[in-house]
């Protein structure tokens, strides 16, 4: 089994401490053969995060692979733009792009699909392809053949929203099929393939401190990174007593994947805990190794184990409706809460975060920022802590941040998706002059 692999699975499991130490294998060793998206909740440090990825590149990509593209982006009536993804389906992905494909301004673009995606025969997957002009896909093709076919296409600007996640086929980028590549959402790293042209930011969650860390350039969208789909619904409110919540007392929650929970961050929930006594910490049942996992953590802290509780998976209407029993999401570190935040924020519950110095550790402080809630974000460990703590005695607070998520969120920059996607495009075209001068 490979380390990555073997380090990944340790996440996933809060197999504490991740990284062992075997005979003859140094630490080093482990970190330079952690996978990408595994290193993202390993280590806020994103020098390392850097030499990480572009190691990872060089053993799997060839050198010298033929650029297909123009440099040059062509002369249609409509700027062409491509998408490509394994995850139109179910998944954080689409969940939060289904309005940003069908919001396109038809008039000056063109839409593509270039789907290499499960079909699993869901709502969601149907939705995000009736909102494509041309859905392409191309999952039976070599990873020349599909980059030859988008070249054929004539695509002046193709948005890679898988980045190194699982199911990537980045060597389809590396054979540069587009004059302008940009990598979105999928994946909050530097990808490593000098092929990429941008990554799409916001100046929060990509200060300009984080330019030298990244092979792609900042493109820097004007309010918010995160586009967020208007039309999610929330199910009929639960009462607490159907999800095996105690009917009294504060309830804290997270719902990220288990692979996000480091010890030290454990550590601080369960002083947070320590400090509310009838306090709760509401997980998501990721799998059953995490489960105990966190459960022997939570005692060796002094934490009895029923003051854990871990929600089973439900659909996404009542998964939402669920953020409306909890007083407050405790944000991780160094890889935040991103899809989790905002369906947070969307259902009215509000969020704690503590920004890091990677992209991944700033995402929930971004959303935040998006939604007008500035004092969630906090500047310190023990800040966080100290707020956690106090909100849960000062209930009249917490109160108001739930009436300001109520009243305006909706118009706020994360959630107005027409707002969003005008923004989002007078971006790309930025991108498409900027190719224009620098070919002139």
């Amino acid at each position: 089994m490979r380390f990555s692999i073997f380090c990944h699975l340790r996440q996933k499991q809060c197999q504490w401490p991740i990284i062992k130490s075997f005979p003859g294998l140094s630490q080093q060793y482990f970190l330079e053969s952690f996978g990408p998206l595994g290193l993202l909740a390993l280590a806020d440090d994103p020098g390392l995060q850097l030499s990480a990825v572009q190691a990872w590149m060089a053993r799997k990509i060839p050198t010298e692979l033929p650029r297909l593209a123009p440099y040059q982006v062509y002369e249609h009536q409509r700027l062409r733009i491509g998408y490509l993804s394994c995850d139109f389906r179910w998944h954080a992905v689409s969940i939060l792009t289904a309005e940003l494909f069908e919001l396109h301004d038809r008039s000056e673009f063109e839409i593509y699909g270039f789907d290499f995606s499960v079909d699993d025969g869901g709502v969601m997957r149907k939705r995000v392809l009736n909102a494509m002009d041309h859905h392409v896909p191309i999952h039976e093709l070599s990873d020349e053949a599909a980059a030859r076919l988008i070249r054929a296409h004539e695509i002046d600007v193709l948005i890679d929203l898988t980045g190194l996640t699982a199911g990537a086929r980045y060597k389809i980028l590396a054979y540069k099929p587009a004059p302008i590549q940009i990598s979105y959402l999928g994946f909050v790293g530097s990808c490593g393939l000098p092929q990429m042209d941008y990554v799409l930011v916001d100046r929060f969650v990509f200060p300009e401190a984080l330019a030298p860390y990244y092979v792609e350039k900042p493109l820097y969208l004007p309010e918010v990174y995160q586009i967020n789909d208007s039309k999610r619904v929330i199910g009929p409110t639960p009462s607490r007593a159907e999800l095996g919540l105690p009917e009294q007392g504060f309830v804290y929650c997270s719902f990220n994947g288990s692979y996000k929970i480091t010890p030290e961050i454990f550590a601080l929930w369960m002083r947070i805990l320590l400090r509310v006594p009838n306090s709760v910490l509401w997980l998501i049942a990721d799998n059953p190794w995490a489960q105990a996992n966190l459960i022997e953590q939570a005692k060796r802290h002094g934490v009895q184990s029923e003051r854990l509780v871990f929600a089973q998976r439900v659909s996404p209407a009542d998964y939402l409706a669920r953020y409306r029993v909890a007083d407050l999401l405790l944000d991780t570190s160094p890889y935040n809460a991103g899809t989790t935040a905002s369906d947070a924020l969307w259902a009215g519950l509000p969020v704690l975060t503590c920004p890091g110095r990677t992209f991944a550790a700033r995402m929930a402080g971004s959303l935040l920022n998006a939604v007008g809630l500035t004092e969630l974000i906090m500047p310190d460990w023990l800040a966080y802590e100290n707020k956690a703590v106090q909100l849960a005695y000062q209930t009249d607070e917490l109160e108001r941040y739930r009436q300001r998520l109520k009243t305006s969120a909706l118009s706020s920059p994360l959630f107005d998706s027409k707002r969003f996607v005008r923004h989002f495009e007078e971006t790309l075209k930025l991108a498409v002059s900027l190719n224009h001068i620098c070919q002139e």
